[in-house]
């Protein structure tokens, strides 16, 4: 065997004979495309309103508004804040902003205990 088959057969070829072998890759002409920018969406808001309470669920952190005969869920993290669920008691008169959802119902958002006049 001469030197030239040595080479070819698994010995190792000289530093950059191998460069000139090796495919390269297309170059890119344009910079990548970026992913727009997340963006959080809008705080919900719905219509101002109010109603009493008829069920309350404590140990599940919800329950239900009566509103022109109709219930309303609402969940604790709902309540304006300041107000504790805790304190709410079925009766008790409320007002609340009322979110018309098409997938889950109606759903009252910032609720808390309606002020009573002076």
């Amino acid at each position: 065997m001469g030197s030239a088959a040595a080479l070819t057969v698994g010995a190792r070829s000289p530093a950059g004979s191998c460069v000139a072998a090796h495919r390269q890759g297309t170059i890119r002409k344009t910079a990548p495309v970026r992913k727009a920018a997340v963006v959080p969406p809008g705080e919900r808001r719905g219509t101002p309103s109010s109603g009493r309470i008829v069920t309350l669920f404590i140990g599940q952190s919800h329950g239900f508004i009566r509103l022109n005969g109709r219930d309303v869920f609402f969940h604790r993290g709902d309540l304006r804040e300041g107000t504790s669920f805790n304190d709410f008691v079925v009766g008790d008169a409320v007002t609340f902003e009322l979110l018309e959802d098409d997938v889950s119902g109606p759903r009252a958002l910032r609720v808390e205990r309606r002020r009573r006049p002076r």
